[in-house]
């Protein structure tokens, strides 16, 4: 207890004297699963939305596989993205591995499944009924999409939050594919897990102090949107 204490207390110190390598990772961190969600927002919204439109028994096989890889495992992600990017790998030329652009594919691995199949659920929750209503009323196909786009925001903001709560924390796939290297792929929860191994007990509990204070800053704000959502609806 007193070295957990006392790790607290020098966490805070660094935090307060915004330790330039701390804000680094956290920068990265936000840079890299800013760029996922944002990526995986603007296809599973489109994308769910779709789906969500289309007949239940036409689009059964596919709802099926979004379903399946909407628990894909952290694991199993980074090593499908390693071998692609690795050397011998298909897109081994293009060099992304051990890189920025490496960890934010294999977020949005993760992430646009859940975006999607959330999407998906609701939409077609109470979306027939407004295209119908949006149809009857003049509308072309992309305006009626919009309109259920806009009257389902409260289910879709709900897809994007929780997309962003399973990239934030990831830490296997990032590693996999990012390395963990320093200065350049290290984000909070990778930098956690090694500090950890290293007994610097201070520097990962700043590390999971701010991971907790940013989700929550950032959750908290996305809720009252979306609580905003619901009064107007």
């Amino acid at each position: 207890m007193p070295r957990l204490l006392e790790g607290i207390m020098e966490a805070f110190t660094l935090i307060i004297k915004l330790d330039p390598e701390l804000m680094k990772i956290v920068l990265l961190s936000l840079q890299v699963s800013g760029a996922a969600i944002i990526i995986s927002t603007l296809l599973g919204i489109p994308l769910g939305t779709w789906l969500g439109l289309k007949p239940e028994k036409k689009t059964a096989l596919i709802n099926k596989v979004i379903y399946t890889f909407m628990g894909l495992p952290p694991v199993v992600a980074g090593l499908v993205i390693y071998l692609l990017l690795s050397r011998v790998g298909p897109l081994g030329v293009l060099g992304l591995l051990y890189t920025p652009t490496a960890m934010i594919i294999a977020q949005v691995t993760l992430a646009l499944p859940i975006v999607t199949g959330l999407t998906l659920v609701g939409v077609r929750s109470r979306g027939k009924e407004v295209e119908e209503t949006a149809r009857s009323l003049g509308a072309g196909p992309l305006l009626s999409a919009w309109t259920v786009v806009r009257e389902s925001r409260v289910a879709l903001l709900g897809a994007v939050v929780t997309g962003f709560g399973r990239v934030i924390a990831e830490v296997g796939a990032v590693m996999m594919v990012g390395g963990n290297i320093e200065g350049h792929t290290r984000v909070m929860t990778t930098a956690i897990v090694l500090e950890t191994r290293k007994g610097n007990y201070a520097y990962a509990i700043g590390l999971g102090l701010i991971l907790l204070t940013l989700s929550f800053v950032i959750n908290t704000f996305l809720y009252r949107v979306q609580r905003g959502g619901e009064v107007n609806s």
